[in-house]
């Protein structure tokens, strides 16, 4: 479908300090999203733990298209569009499972390697004297153009050109190896369940909400309140209190946070670096032993002590290291989103590791928690806010052009900066101005912001 978004209109829709409302609420701007950012950028698929034996497969989406993560029976894993190339069908159902040796298209039983390439079609003395031909790539399932895995995240893009994944990662690429290498083997794997949550709202509310660190003490008041309440019933603060309690931490906290932005979107929130970690509570300070007995103390130290939070992949979704888990962001509609959140275990860890990242994930992120259903209320009143016509355009001006450049991207010089907003609008931008596949990790744009 033809879009009526010039490059002027789109080029307008961005300020330096601000976004115009359409941005979340125009659904051809979330058409165009879909084929510019989704259809060009690296997104995570998922984790080679998900498809362990030849023949396993899990079904996920980038942007709007159907696409099957499976181990091949070379051992590799492939990423190919779920659709069958006779008549379009879906091939493979929502999820998980294994498929044996190929791939076998429930409407006519066309076969296909677990690669995609056609294998066999029934009957085919019927397409003899036809332009079908078993090699030609038309009648395979198409494999996305680009697939690439990082210490087994998977990524893919569909588009054939443009930056390698780790340029396109830059900088955020540090949070998936501390996320590894809190394991005392450097690996993970998926585990446990996964939280899924519809959110009534635009795919971008989200990434921008990770790092909004002045909305905590605000939106989560309640359930901070009934921590500090339970708390002072019980006369300690165990774990699962401490949590909540948390997001209650004053404004002075907030803005001693340091806030990094990098091209394409990325970017992670951290505090200072705490080498106290690893040993303050029996969870850690096990943890702690089982990397120093591979890694040495100064190093497992250092692993443990530092203190990343809600980075940004944009596009795909936020790893959080700490917790193992990664929240993956898949846009439906303009204003619908699903947010999946998959747990991990960490290889060689101690069982309570894994055991404090369920309660962290049951408590904080899943859909009946005291939390999570803060945010998404608070997104979906950011949607139908939006769609009034109230004002025209939402404000990021948060110590604008008071943060400092880096060779790499931005820092900011204060942990309540909208920089993270900025930048990822930045790359919207970005994104949507170049139809071409010419993308480059360009700090241009937020060179501009510091200057």
């Amino acid at each position: 479908m033809q879009m009526n978004l010039d490059p002027i209109a789109l080029q307008d829709m961005v300020r330096p300090d601000s976004v115009h409302k359409s941005v979340y609420t125009d659904p051809d701007v979330f058409q165009l999203e879909m084929r510019r950012i989704y259809g060009r950028a690296w997104i995570y698929v998922g984790h080679e733990s998900q498809v362990p034996r030849p023949g396993d497969f899990a079904t996920t989406r980038l942007g709007d298209q159907d696409v099957v993560l499976v181990r091949g029976a070379d051992g590799r894993v492939h990423v190919v569009y779920n659709r069958c190339p006779h008549k379009g069908a879906k091939i493979v159902p929502d999820g998980c499972g294994n498929v044996g040796k190929f791939f076998r298209c429930p409407y006519h039983a066309w076969t296909f390697r677990l690669d995609g390439s056609h294998l066999a079609a029934p009957l085919k003395q019927g397409l003899e004297g036809t332009s079908f031909c078993a090699t030609s790539p038309e009648f395979s399932m198409t494999p996305l153009a680009r697939v690439e895995s990082y210490r087994g995240f998977v990524f893919a893009s569909q588009a054939a050109s443009g930056p390698e994944l780790r340029e396109f990662l830059g900088g955020a690429i540090s949070s998936l190896d501390n996320f590894c290498d809190r394991s005392p083997q450097g690996e993970v794997e998926v585990a446990g369940g996964t939280f899924r949550v519809l959110q009534r709202s635009n795919w971008k509310v989200f990434y921008e909400n990770l790092h909004d660190t002045m909305h905590a003490r605000v939106t989560h008041q309640s359930s901070v309140d009934a921590a500090r309440e339970e708390c002072e019933a019980l006369g300690e603060r165990p774990f699962e209190l401490l949590i909540m309690d948390g997001n209650g931490e004053p404004y002075e906290f907030w803005e001693k946070l340091e806030l990094r932005a990098y091209p394409f979107g990325h970017g992670y929130m951290e505090g200072i670096f705490d080498p106290s970690a690893a040993t303050r509570d029996p969870v850690s300070k096990a943890h702690f032993e089982a990397l120093a007995a591979v890694h040495g103390e100064p190093r497992a130290r250092e692993i443990l002590g530092m203190n990343r939070h809600n980075t940004v992949l944009y596009g795909s979704g936020s790893p959080h290291t700490v917790f193992q888990q990664f929240r993956v962001i898949r846009p439906l509609a303009v204003d619908r989103t699903l947010v999946e959140i998959q747990l991990f275990r960490l290889k060689g860890a101690p069982d309570a590791v894994f055991e404090r990242a369920l309660t962290y994930a049951n408590l904080i992120n899943s859909p009946s928690s005291n939390v999570m259903p803060d945010d998404v209320e608070v997104y979906a009143r950011c949607q139908q806010g939006n769609a009034t016509r109230g004002g025209e355009w939402v404000s990021m001006h948060r110590y604008h052009g008071r943060d400092r450049a880096l060779p790499d991207g931005m820092v900011s010089t204060n942990g309540t900066s909208e920089l993270p907003m900025r930048n990822q609008f930045a790359a919207w931008r970005q994104f949507m101005l170049d139809p071409e596949d010419t993308l480059r990790a360009d700090n241009q744009e937020l060179r501009h912001e510091a200057a």
